[in-house]
């Protein structure tokens, strides 16, 4: 399978980590995306601009190839389904996306399938979400095309309706957590499961966006085998072949709950880059080409900053600080190719690696607080 043409549908910054995993291998990487110059373009072996969301586009892009993936689930499902129906290896599968795309259907199948989640009810626009004040606090997120953070509105009292969104979604309960997790867990073809060690993530509290991450998460060994197991059963469940991130929350009474889940290497899962044995992206194609899933290993403690533009800064991207980054030892840049900075884009991450726990917050809080990305035009 390593002489197979491979196409990935999106060329952001997931893409571009991809890419640089299968220059390892010589894959012969063909990547699809709506943007000239999107992160992949200047590495990518074939580049080819074009709408992710058009049937004829997504089709004749994947006709040729042997294996497509994805690395944003915002596709045609269709074009997908039409080109593993004939004979194309479509990983994750056309079936999983679909499911996931629509968090509605996503909500459901926790429900199906007795995967631990917060209560829910599905709504069809704003005067519906009025129909259900009792049940308020309450997050109202959108069925389809939410994208970190964009989707969802907390819907505290009945003073926040207008908040709801005016097309079908979800009434979420909003529980009280003590920490947000998340598990990647890999699956090939053959039923081959290995996960990743749990990490705990902080959030941006305006944008709903990771600001930086810690792993191993501090949590109780009984908290971290409930993460794990809900993380294999639920790969186990949708039957996906790829990556799986699965996003959870840790409630006061121990309580582990599924958020949500992105199939597809993901934020909460860049620092295994330097950090583990093999890396997300790595076990992405080991899982898809069917191939022996690489040891997870941790070599240590680690954290990652997600690199933000900064607020009230719109052009050309001045990286500030880097200097400073760079002469910190265990501390590993990774820019995403993106010549325009905006506020709060994602730029890059910051990885970093410390044998102690202190001294690695430590580390944690200078990055964030020395490296800016900037652009000398003002928004």
């Amino acid at each position: 399978m390593l002489s197979s043409r491979i196409g990935i549908l999106g060329g952001g910054q997931l893409g571009l980590m991809l890419l640089q995993a299968a220059v390892d291998w010589n894959l012969d990487i063909h990547v699809l995306d709506p943007d000239a110059e999107a992160p992949c373009r200047k590495i990518a072996p074939h580049f080819t601009q074009g709408s992710l969301q058009d049937f004829d586009t997504v089709y004749n892009f994947g006709k040729d190839l042997d294996v497509i993936t994805i690395e944003i689930e915002k596709v045609n499902v269709e074009a997908l389904e039409t080109l593993e129906k004939e004979g194309k290896k479509v990983y994750p599968q056309p079936s999983v996306i679909r499911q996931i795309q629509d968090k509605r259907i996503q909500k459901q199948f926790y429900a199906e399938q007795q995967l631990p989640t917060a209560e829910f009810i599905l709504t069809e626009n704003r005067q519906d979400v009025a129909n259900y004040t009792s049940f308020l606090p309450a997050f109202h997120k959108l069925g389809k095309d939410g994208y970190d953070g964009r989707g969802v509105q907390r819907i505290t009292s009945a003073a926040d309706l207008d908040k709801a969104f005016d097309k079908p979604g979800l009434l979420e309960k909003a529980v009280a957590f003590e920490k947000e997790l998340a598990v990647i867990v890999a699956r090939n073809a053959n039923g081959d499961i290995e996960t990743f060690p749990t990490v705990e993530m902080v959030f941006h509290p305006e944008h709903n966006l990771v600001e930086y991450l810690f792993a191993p998460a501090e949590i109780s060994e009984e908290v971290n085998a409930k993460a794990q197991e809900i993380a294999r059963k639920t790969a186990g469940a949708f039957q996906i072949v790829g990556l799986l991130a699965v996003e959870l929350f840790l409630t006061p009474e121990g309580e582990v709950l599924i958020n949500e889940v992105a199939p597809r290497p993901h934020n909460s899962g860049h620092h295994t880059i330097r950090a583990n044995a093999t890396s997300q992206y790595e076990q992405h194609w080991r899982a898809i080409l069917n191939l022996p899933l690489g040891s997870t290993h941790a070599y240590g403690p680690s954290a990652m900053v997600n690199l933000l533009g900064e607020d009230g800064y719109e052009g050309p991207a001045v990286y500030e600080g880097m200097e400073k980054l760079l002469a910190t030892p265990e501390v590993f840049p990774f820019l995403y190719w993106k010549a325009i900075t905006k506020p709060f884009r994602k730029m890059g991450h910051i990885t970093i690696m410390d044998s102690d726990i202190t001294s690695l917050k430590a580390k944690a809080d200078f990055v964030q607080k020395n490296i800016k990305v900037i652009s000398h035009k003002t928004k």
